[in-house]
């Protein structure tokens, strides 16, 4: 694995070499900030959660009063109820803490690496039209291709980037002078 900017390494093992064209060159590669923020939409979630697992264990409590082994179904459920919060309040840190950026002077890549799912690499490319999106702060993001994903209410768009990054300000500068060459 080689050693990035920030001190951090990048999966570039096998499976990752190669990926670059004859004349493109790396200008920046950095990671997210990998950890926990409470973010209004997990609120919902970890009610739900706690609700279901809170039932679940109330008709255990009952069912093992009845003096049999069944109460031993509702331990899926329960299971299945503290994945819901857990899982809900600790994914997005999970997977930014498995999660790497590359800028170049045509592409940014955005590489993942998790258990059960292995690698993943996307590359969106930087161009004149590239409609960029910032967002300040002590951790920035920079948002630059979108994705449309179908959810159970229908399908809705994503927004893509380098997202709680340090160095957010000199990133979109980088970007800016790619689009800038690119014209």
């Amino acid at each position: 694995m080689d050693a990035l900017h920030d001190g951090t390494t990048a999966p570039q093992d096998d499976g990752w070499q190669g990926l670059l064209d004859n004349d493109e060159t790396i200008l920046w590669q950095g990671r997210p900030d990998g950890s926990f923020v409470f973010k209004p939409s997990m609120l919902f979630t970890t009610i739900f959660g706690i609700f279901f697992s809170g039932f679940t264990l109330f008709w255990m409590i009952g069912a093992s009063q009845a003096g049999s082994i069944f109460w031993m179904f509702g331990l899926l459920h329960f299971g299945a109820g503290l994945a819901i919060i857990f899982g809900g309040l600790f994914k997005t840190s999970f997977v930014k803490r498995r999660t790497w950026y590359t800028l170049t002077d045509k592409r940014a890549f955005i590489a993942k690496k998790l258990p059960l799912a292995g690698r993943s690499i996307r590359s969106y490319p930087i161009t004149s039209r590239t409609v960029t999106e910032y967002h300040d702060g002590r951790f920035s993001s920079i948002f630059f291709a979108n994705e449309e994903r179908n959810g159970k209410n229908g399908a809705h768009n994503v927004p893509i980037g380098f997202e709680r990054i340090a160095d957010g300000k000199s990133v979109l500068q980088l970007i800016r002078g790619i689009q800038k060459d690119a014209k």
